[in-house]
């Protein structure tokens, strides 16, 4: 992805080397709770507000912390990516007759304190509809790339665009109905909306890499593919149990992640990203 250079986003909040609480994970989250917890946030919003919510408030504190070059460079990429996302959804929005309100990117390192509580850097990248903010550990594009065979920058553009996709949902209502409509049904009901939601979250970011094709090579496109594959509800849980369930399933079959991110990127726009109505998903 053509990036260096390009404009940054001033909508950056850079708060590593700062500690804000740990994300309390008791309950019964039983044997597979690590895995039930990677599948539950990587790369979504979700219900992740009540996960959040559930953690106890502690002190802010500064942590002896100096970024690397690497560190630094990642930095001013999700930076041009988050312009990019701006830039796209500000149009995509004025199209449609709205107005594109932007949200705020938050670096951390370890832990921090969020408008939906407060989180460590084992539950990924996430989207606080609480303060319309997201929150990234740029040590997640490491584990993109050792532990799910994800490399390469735009890889990293897709964690920050389905994060953005979030945002887009909580602007349209998308995300406060979804929310509503959980409380009232089955936990396989939830689990199964969770997985709408996730999905349009996933069509939303081919929507920016759509309007992003003169910043893209052959490759990078396939680099995002790469890693909501990856990431599939089935894999995950194959990997970690050694078989899945699909009922407990939050945000979608690999193949299911795959098919709404290049559907995205095929048309570009809101209308063809219902995954609410969709009867194949």
């Amino acid at each position: 992805m053509e990036w260096k250079g390009r404009r940054q986003s001033k909508n950056v909040e850079d708060q590593r080397g700062k500690s804000g609480g740990g994300l309390a994970l008791g309950g019964g989250l039983g044997g597979v709770g690590i895995i039930i917890v990677i599948i539950f946030t990587l790369l979504g919003g979700g219900d992740l507000g009540d996960v959040l919510n559930s953690t106890t408030s502690t002190n802010t504190a500064t942590e002896n912390y100096t970024p690397t070059a690497e560190d630094e460079e990642l930095a001013d990429f999700v930076s041009v990516v988050l312009a990019d996302t701006e830039d796209v959804w500000r149009e995509v929005f004025k199209k449609n007759g709205l107005t594109y309100e932007e949200p705020t990117l938050v670096l951390f390192t370890n832990s921090v304190a969020t408008g939906c509580g407060n989180a460590t850097s084992a539950v990924g990248p996430f989207y606080c509809p609480g303060d319309q903010k997201l929150y990234i550990d740029l040590s997640f594009y490491q584990e993109l790339k050792n532990q799910f065979n994800a490399p390469g920058d735009f890889a990293m553009a897709y964690v920050v665009a389905h994060e953005v996709g979030h945002h887009v949902q909580y602007l349209l209502g998308t995300s406060t109905k979804v929310s509503k409509q959980q409380r009232q049904v089955s936990k396989t009901d939830a689990n199964a909306l969770s997985v709408k939601l996730e999905l349009q979250a996933d069509y939303y970011a081919g929507v920016f890499a759509h309007h992003n094709k003169e910043y893209l090579d052959q490759s990078d496109f396939s680099e995002a593919i790469k890693a909501a594959s990856a990431i599939g509800d089935d894999t995950l849980q194959k990997q970690a149990q050694g078989y899945a369930v699909p009922e407990s399933f939050t945000h979608g079959t690999s193949a299911q992640r795959m098919k709404w991110l290049e559907r995205g990127y095929q048309y570009g726009d809101l209308q063809h990203g219902d995954t609410f109505s969709a009867s194949d998903l």
